[in-house]
């Protein structure tokens, strides 16, 4: 089998597809994310298992384009507007990581007996945090709005400058190592220097001139849109390979010179299954060049770098965001994001051995860490609100006293004797909340995403700032007046922990005091029994209540007026 394997590159990688396909189902179960699997695809096909991966240049190439394509989509994220728009914990925080774990990571390399150079790729790798898996994990947890989610996303384009820079400086260093070796040093950085300094005006130029009606025109057609963000990627690639930049320099600019333009969400989000794709056979590509039988030499050094990373790092996070006033539980939840390395951590390295400067088994390590931190950091960022439960006692320390960074911005706007208290300010709380105050009711709404409590504000509802599951900020609210609480909080599709809010909610109103009525949301019918029997006096069904509303006005019962009721603003969209 594996003897006519060698002779046909077609069937090889069919067998990889599959093995991709089965290996990724597995780590989905196992709640892992696909890097992992990917990995192990390589590691399991490559020459220290079953010795499948034979067309090394096939590989080489879809692998090439892949991380193109990936630094194609950092560039077109990178808009001036949105780098403008960072604020000052994102700054400092994800500044404030870089710069602890670069130099904390090299005194540990150099301790570790690695060579300075070896010490310092390792340390700089060790920096990049993986915006796919942690923008994944906390969409799916909804907590991609929350105040936590919004500064994680925030220190990660911080990561993603990092990184642009990094990769420019890696890149003059391979241009004055190979100027040195051909021996006209000055001459050719000054020209491969110019090269990218057109590079660079030709970016500005598209811009400014062609960007916009160019990509207005091929939107007319969105398969071209995408082939020609493509071709964009892949030329500007060539190009930087051929003058000396690199690939990676010359698919980042590609990016760049789309990220002004209308259509850079629609391209990325079109270019992002395409990427998954080849990055797959950059990491089997990767997994087959681990020779496993070497891997136990550097399992302590991985050992003691992967706790530095999925113990320093959230340390340092927390630490800072404390030092700015920000409440434990949020510097937890957000450090908990950068508890992990990411696929720039071991493209940064290979382009390390690509130049000369490292050996192979530094990528190994860097690898080995890597799998190590995505795996643990996984189940970490799943489990967030849990850990800090266990942890909270041990975090005092990082949280100033007052916390001016969110208590005096939330609680400003309330006061006490509310007769309702909403959590969740979505278009159903919201809509909730503007008819019960039409009703002549003192309602507060409560929830963890600012963008929502600033548009309760802005309809002149009276809102707290705060986390349902925070045991110290429910026992802080005004519950002992209140008649109901309602809760309107997303539900997770797939039913993994945001079911158990709803009842987590019910049971910490009940251990503070409150001794009212509780009205709990829920999209399926199969829960509202267990809802009832976790303590829910009403059990609102949003859809089917809405039908049986319908179904009266249809029939012929009279028509409420609400003219006076304003539109809600959810994401943009106006909903009468």
């Amino acid at each position: 089998m594996i003897d006519a394997l060698i002779h046909s590159p077609f069937a090889e990688m069919a067998v990889l597809l599959v093995m991709a396909a089965t290996i990724g189902l597995l780590g989905i179960l196992l709640r892992q994310p696909l890097i992992v699997s990917f990995i192990a695809v390589g590691l399991i096909a490559g020459p220290s298992a079953l010795d499948v991966v034979r067309s090394d240049a096939q590989i080489d190439l879809l692998s090439k384009l892949g991380i193109a394509l990936l630094l194609f989509l950092v560039g077109i994220k990178l808009d001036v507007k949105l780098i403008r728009s960072l604020g000052q914990v994102a700054l400092l925080t994800g500044l404030g990581q870089v710069l602890f774990t670069s130099v904390f990571g090299y005194l540990i390399g150099l301790a570790l007996g690695l060579d300075p150079i070896t010490s310092l790729y390792v340390a700089v790798a060790l920096t990049f945090s993986s915006t796919i898996i942690i923008v994944k994990l906390l969409s799916d947890k909804r907590e991609i709005d929350s105040l936590h989610g919004q500064i994680a996303l925030g220190f990660l384009i911080v990561q993603d400058l990092v990184v642009v820079l990094a990769m420019i400086v890696l890149s003059a260093i391979g241009i004055g190592a190979a100027a040195e070796d051909g021996g006209h040093g000055g001459g050719a950085v000054l020209s491969v220097l110019a090269a990218g300094g057109a590079m660079v005006g030709l970016v500005v130029l598209f811009v400014r001139f062609i960007a916009d009606p160019l990509t207005e025109r091929l939107a007319r057609a969105p398969e071209l849109l995408v082939i020609f963000a493509i071709a964009m990627a892949a030329m500007f690639a060539a190009i930087g390979d051929v003058v000396g930049l690199g690939k990676e320099v010359g698919g980042l600019l590609a990016g760049v010179a789309l990220a002004s333009t209308p259509y850079r969400e629609t391209i990325g989000a079109r270019l992002a299954p395409l990427r998954d794709f080849l990055l797959l056979f950059f990491f089997i590509a990767l997994g087959a060049t681990l020779d496993l039988s070497q891997l136990g030499v550097h399992v302590l050094g991985a050992i003691v770098f992967s706790l530095f990373v999925l113990i320093g790092n959230p340390l340092i996070v927390l630490a800072i965001m404390g030092v700015m006033g920000y409440r434990k539980r949020t510097g937890f939840l957000a450090g908990l994001t950068v508890a992990q390395i990411s696929e720039f951590s071991l493209i940064f390295v290979a382009m390390g051995v690509s130049l000369g400067h490292v050996r192979e088994d530094a990528l190994g390590l860097v690898t080995m860490v890597g799998l190590v931190t995505i795996a643990a950091s996984t189940y970490m960022i799943s489990y967030s609100h849990q850990l800090y439960a266990v942890f909270e006692p041990l975090l005092g320390l990082f949280e100033r006293r007052g916390t001016p960074r969110e208590p005096s911005d939330a609680s400003a706007h309330r006061v006490d004797g509310y007769q309702v208290i909403i959590f969740g300010l979505g278009r159903f709380g919201t809509a909730i909340g503007l008819r019960l105050q039409k009703h002549g009711l003192k309602v507060l709404g409560v929830d963890f995403n600012p963008l929502a409590v600033r548009r309760w504000r802005a309809l002149g509802l009276d809102t707290d700032f705060g986390d349902a599951t925070d045991p110290e900020f429910v026992g802080d609210l005004p519950l002992a007046g209140a008649d109901w609480i309602v809760s309107t909080v997303p539900i997770h599709p797939s039913g993994v922990s945001h079911e158990d809010m709803r009842t987590t909610l019910i049971q910490l109103t009940r251990t503070a005091g409150f001794r009212g009525r509780m009205a709990v949301a829920s999209h399926h019918a199969q829960d509202t029994a267990a809802l009832f029997d976790a303590g829910a006096d009403l059990v609102l069904e949003p859809f089917q209540d809405a039908a049986d509303r319908a179904v009266e006005l249809i029939g012929g019962a009279p028509e409420e007026t609400r003219t006076d009721i304003p539109a809600i603003e959810t994401e943009g969209k106006p909903t009468p």
